[in-house]
């Protein structure tokens, strides 16, 4: 059964086992019964043939109203993503959605019964299954001019999706219900990450510079990192993306619900600093993402701290929690309680520097997460958990309006390189909907396609060798000399 399965399909599955349990009893009842003589035995006969005919009749009648759902594959290839399941359960307004299916295409076919089961998580959402070669005027009406075309309507608002993918309808879904056009801004005038590179390769680099080694397999040859992927990622979100300048733009009258500024390369100007604190006063959105070697400028520094974050310096090493054998690309598997985080695996972070958070006024300021407890920063440092991420809100001054702050000590996580591994993505995209203030709303990760990867920490490497390499063949040694000294004597 599915593991966000509904109380309706949980209910199904008991009423099933319920009606297969009388069934049962009722015929072990049956031949323990006595055979009576004479008429007697034709009034038991057919008191047990009405008895089991009326509880097939039931069966079928409560199966109906409690239908049930079984997926038994490995990879749930007919259940609903629990991405999709979580944002059509979260619909709040009556949804119609009209699926142009060809009966000949199986994938079409499969997407059609997947539309049944999705229509059955919420009563808000109406399923339309219209085949366009039988009734195409309904597909003009809608202008469905391709099959697979799904036609999403609520009041006042439509949203056309081409797709076989269940997680494509509830990336429709969430554009379709989004109030107003919000513009996510990113910073521009410091050599930051590039939002047009639609290009990305596959490798994983270290602090210690730019490898495409063996360790880095599988490479596609780009001109430079960017965050192109983030971009589409934010656009199937039905969020805009544009390019701002602190030193010449305003992000309020630009329009910006949140601000990024991703790998910066050179340092802020003081007139920077006071547009992002003027920005953050208005009651803005900032999130900012600086490499081990980036310099803080005073000023910008000045202004963090006001806000509740500083950096650190220096790249964290942590010899247990790391990816593959690269002490400095950090693993993280525990977050704390914000929801920013919320429902996180595995994360990477190829190259952090420090970001703690710090008491301000009317601030209130949580280090999202931390290396683990024998990570350091330099050979003669003590060991210990290292903060390297933080998140705050409140007010910078009486009477302005609260603001939202995020602050990673790494950029290449976000970056096209890393972005569709593991939780980074998640993770980046999780923060953005806590700064855009959509964090009780229903989110997910557009799908991005990725080589298979399976991906452990360095701890879990040494588990898997201790337990396969030296446990079991050291025990089946020991048994091979226990048998052998057995026998000898």
């Amino acid at each position: 059964m599915h593991g966000e399965a509904d109380a309706g399909e949980w209910s199904g599955l008991l009423v099933f086992i319920g009606v297969l349990l009388a069934l049962v009893a009722v015929f072990l009842a049956a031949l323990a019964l006595p055979v009576a003589p004479g008429w007697r035995r034709w009034v038991t006969r057919c008191g047990f043939a009405v008895g089991g005919a009326g509880l097939v009749l039931l069966a079928n009648v409560a199966l109906y109203r409690h239908d049930g759902h079984l997926d038994l594959t490995r990879e749930k290839a007919f259940t609903p993503a629990p991405d999709t399941a979580r944002v059509v359960r979260a619909l709040d307004r009556d949804v119609t959605l009209t699926y142009f299916y060809q009966n000949q295409d199986p994938a079409s076919r499969q997407m059609r019964a997947m539309l049944t089961l999705i229509g059955k998580m919420n009563p808000r959402l109406t399923i339309r299954a219209v085949d366009p070669d039988r009734n195409p005027g309904e597909a003009n009406r809608l202008g469905a001019r391709l099959y697979n075309t799904a036609v999403l309507e609520t009041a006042g608002a439509r949203e056309t999706v081409t797709a076989t993918d269940d997680r494509e309808i509830a990336l429709g879904l969430l554009r379709l219900l989004r109030i107003g056009a919000k513009t996510i801004c990113f910073v521009t005038g410091h050599g930051e990450y590039d939002i047009d590179n639609f290009e990305f390769h596959t490798h994983f680099e270290g602090s210690g510079g730019h490898g495409h080694d063996i360790q880095g397999g599988n490479v596609v040859e780009m001109e430079q990192h960017g965050l192109g992927r983030l971009r589409r990622a934010l656009e199937k979100l039905g969020l805009a993306a544009k390019k701002v300048s602190l030193s010449s733009d305003d992000p309020a009258a630009a329009g910006c619900a949140v601000a990024i500024d991703a790998n910066p390369r050179t340092r802020h100007t003081p007139p920077e600093s006071q547009a992002l604190l003027t920005w953050l006063e208005q009651g803005g959105a900032f999130m900012l993402l600086a490499e081990p070697d980036f310099e803080i400028d005073p000023s910008l520094a000045a202004v963090l701290a006001r806000a509740g974050v500083r950096f650190g310096e220096g790249v964290v090493t942590d010899p247990k929690d790391h990816y593959f054998t690269d002490a400095r690309m950090v693993a993280i598997s525990r977050y704390a309680a914000h929801p920013a985080t919320a429902r996180l695996a595995l994360s990477i972070f190829p190259g952090v520097r420090p970001v703690a958070a710090v008491p301000a006024a009317d601030v209130t300021s949580v280090a999202l997460f931390a290396s683990g407890p024998a990570s350091f920063l330099g050979p003669e440092s003590s060991r210990g958990p290292l903060p390297l991420a933080a998140a705050s809100e409140g007010r910078l001054a009486p009477g302005a309006k609260p603001f939202r702050l995020a602050v990673f000590g790494d950029a290449d996580f976000a970056s096209n390189s890393f972005f569709p591994y593991l939780s980074n993505a998640d993770l980046v995209l999780g923060t953005i909907g806590w700064l855009l203030r959509e964090e009780r709303a229903a989110t997910m990760k557009p799908p991005v396609e990725v080589l298979p990867l399976v991906t452990l920490t360095q701890s879990q490497v040494n588990g898997i060798f201790l337990v396969t390499v030296l446990l079991v063949p050291g025990l089946l040694a020991a048994i091979g000399i226990g048998v052998w000294w057995v026998r000898r004597r």
